[in-house]
């Protein structure tokens, strides 16, 4: 996938992944990076619970574990900026 794509992936599990949690204070930035890094995640989540390579293709399958991803990342980004805003 080039760069653009990875751009456009992130972007759309990201967007997707904020309104499932309805996260409302990041913007399309902060998408394209919840939604790339949630893909390598998620990922890596899948690569070690199935012990099968990921191929970061477009298709559903790797669009599910993108966003799936992006959730767990973005509950944990929650976690920790909850804690630190309480002190």
């Amino acid at each position: 996938m080039s760069w653009i794509g990875w751009i456009v992936f992130g972007a759309l599990a990201g967007w997707v992944a904020s309104l499932v949690v309805k996260d409302q204070r990041r913007g399309c930035i902060m998408n394209i990076i919840v939604g790339i890094l949630g893909a390598v995640l998620g990922g890596f989540i899948y690569r070690v619970a199935t012990d099968t390579p990921w191929d970061f293709g477009w298709d559903w399958k790797s669009f599910g574990v993108a966003v799936l991803g992006a959730l767990l990342l973005l509950v944990i980004l929650s976690l920790v900026t909850r804690s630190t805003t309480r002190r």
